[in-house]
């Protein structure tokens, strides 16, 4: 994926001052660290079973050893199988997959490709912590061509590949029980559901309407078809999914047709898209993905979508109230207050963090009323000072800086107003979660190996930033909508016994832990453990990817343990568990990528080439089946 550097971080202390003034900070810290309040949110975990009774309590399986297998592994006393694979037949009727005869028709029936984000919506009512039936929202982020066409060119796409393509992104909504100790899903399940990028979708928030959302194909500006390159997503108390389009630039091609004095040729360029042909060859057929011809559509891509799983003819909305960038992640807290807050980072290297507060607050008892929240609120990005303090900058239209700016200016070129305010570039903020017990944000840096050595920050210590790092959060009184907070750095990722690495992990033993590097999305058990997958471990450390697990508070604070280790050349995502914590899903993305069908580097699932992308459930025998017990 493209990432291009966007504005210089200012010139900050060495990475030994950061690491000296992190340690004297922890051992202030200490004698605290053990007394953390207990907080709940309003999340999924909000109704994990007796969560605060676990705080501290220590991980218990034996961490496996990093790989190079092609092939899922995981712990002694742990079992995994592959739920659900590209191309897996969704409905009674859906062919299975035909590599020789794929459809348009055929892929909006079945599985999509590279599965990312998983959402568990318990059934029959998201109010509930049913754990043995539910809902799988699955967001689908891109493709690998020369892994899903036999003989596959790309400089001669065919009109019908490219359909198969717009066919396998976007979302699957999938109904899953467990049955017998096995999880199975339900291929006559009512709630059974693909989007794809022609899906109709709604637009809402103060950029809805607006001229720059206006198309040949929809006037209206508040009509958009489908949603692309869906990374990491989110969850809200209220039942829906989100999904947070990321890497849309990837689509559009001949933005340099635009005329040099037309100011959308400048936004375009901040948010990367590529002068010539774009990485996909859509707009060889579909004038919509032509930037010179319809120099609109790409503003209509880069949004936080809402999707109902229990809603399966409901339509997706495009919130534009929570900004326009490369969304990665997006966190619902409830705040005292009621109102919904909303983190979500921009995957690019020296990009920014942000934050939405909405106006109204979340009633528990009117859904109704709650799927408007994401409508109407103000949006902030994160600025990191010196000595762990920080505030969050109001992207306030028709003030200060600003002043010249509307609302749907600031949504519509969200970047471009973060950095007049002086937001902190980071190191590719990816997702951001918070701890169910403790209430802290952990905020995930995958790496910045454009940034020089003299050109770090407190919040960004290492230059290059090869390895990734996941900062710890603690918003002002404990509130979510407060414009002030603390910060640490919580881990400095990579393998200590590599002195260049310089790594970190809380001050724990570093000769203990599993290394891992290159964080990317990250979930919480019901004990605020911190379950990290990473992406970009073949490249760092010579093995495959994997999830590892963290305590954050107590005695092995730091300590982490790898529960899984991905197949070659996938990346582990949309980290997720049933309520009651006894089944951990996980995405296996890109398997066998840097292979073709003809010469695979993998051939998992199922021994056979192409590999295909796949979702994985993974459970425990025994007394105790709960994960990481």
């Amino acid at each position: 994926m493209r990432d291009a550097r966007n504005g210089s971080a200012p010139t900050g202390p060495t990475f030994a001052e950061i690491v000296d003034r992190r340690l004297t900070r922890r051992a202030a810290l200490a004698g605290a660290a053990a007394a953390v309040p207990v907080m709940v949110f309003g999340g999924a975990l909000a109704h994990a079973p007796s969560a605060a009774a676990y705080i501290g309590e220590s991980i218990g399986f034996s961490p496996i050893a990093l790989s190079e297998e092609d092939t899922v592994l995981v712990p002694p006393g742990y079992s995994w199988k592959t739920l659900i694979r590209w191309g897996d037949p969704l409905f009674p009727e859906a062919p299975a997959l035909d590599l020789d005869n794929q459809s348009q028709a055929s892929q909006e029936r079945q599985f999509g490709y590279n599965n990312d984000f998983v959402g568990f919506f318990p059934l029959p009512d998201y109010r509930y912590p049913v754990s043995d039936r539910g809902l799988l929202a699955v967001s689908h982020e891109y493709v690998n061509p020369e892994l899903m066409f036999p003989a596959y060119d790309g400089e001669n796409l065919t009109e019908k590949q490219a359909a198969v393509e717009m066919a396998a992104h976007g979302a699957t909504v999938i109904e899953v029980f467990e049955a017998a100790g096995e999880w199975l899903y339900s291929r006559r399940s009512a709630f059974n559901r693909r989007i794809t990028a022609e899906t109709a979708m709604a637009v809402t928030g103060p950029a809805a309407g607006h001229e720059l959302l206006q198309t040949t194909a929809d006037p209206t500006g508040a009509n958009v078809l489908g949603t692309l390159n869906n990374c990491s997503g989110g969850k809200t108390p209220w039942g829906t999914a989100l999904l947070a389009e990321e890497n849309f630039q990837d689509y559009f091609g001949n933005a340099g047709g635009i005329d040099a004095c037309d100011p959308r040729r400048a936004v375009h360029e901040r948010y990367g898209l590529p002068a010539a042909s774009s990485e996909l060859g859509w707009e060889k057929f579909h004038d919509r993905f032509d930037a010179s011809k319809e120099p609109n559509e790409p503003f209509r891509f880069g949004w936080i979508v809402e999707i109902d799983p229990y809603g399966p003819d409901s339509t997706p909305k495009k919130h534009t109230a929570l900004g326009r960038f490369r969304h990665e992640a997006a966190t619902v807290v409830i705040a005292p207050d009621g109102k919904a807050v909303v983190y979500s980072g921009d995957d690019q290297r020296f990009d920014y963090m942000y934050k939405f507060v909405s106006s109204r607050a979340y009633d528990p008892h009117d859904r109704a009323h709650n799927l408007t929240l994401l409508e109407e609120g103000d949006l902030y990005a994160a600025r990191f000072e010196e000595g762990g303090t920080g505030c969050w900058l109001k992207l306030a239209a028709g003030e200060g800086c600003l002043a010249d700016w509307s609302a749907a200016d600031v949504l519509i070129n969200t970047r471009g107003a973060a950095d007049l305010l002086g937001a902190t570039p980071m190191d590719r903020p990816e997702d951001i979660e918070t701890n169910p017990v403790t209430g802290k944000l952990y905020a995930v840096m995958t790496n910045n190996t454009e940034r020089a050595e003299g050109d770090t920050d407190a919040a960004n210590p290492r230059g290059p930033n090869a390895f990734g790092h996941i900062i710890e959060i603690t918003e002002e009184a404990d509130d979510p909508t407060a414009a002030a907070f603390t910060w640490d750095i919580f881990i400095l990722c990579g393998d200590p016994e590599i002195e260049e690495h310089r790594a970190y992990y809380a001050g724990y033993d570093m000769t203990k832990v599993s290394p891992f590097a290159n964080p990317d999305n990250v979930a919480f058990d019901a004990r605020g453990n911190l379950w990290i997958a990473t992406d970009g471990q073949p490249e760092r450390l010579g093995k495959n990817d994997g999830v590892f697990a963290v305590p954050t508070v107590g005695a092995e604070r730091g300590y982490a343990r790898q529960f899984v280790s991905a197949p070659a050349g996938a990346e582990i995502c949309g980290p997720e568990f049933t309520p009651d914590n006894r089944a951990f899903f996980c995405a296996m993305q890109h398997p066998g990528e840097g292979g073709t069908i003809a010469a695979p580097t993998s051939t998992w699932p199922d021994n056979t080439s192409p590999a295909k992308p796949s979702l994985v459930v993974v459970t425990k025998a025994g007394g105790s089946r709960v994960i990481g017990s």
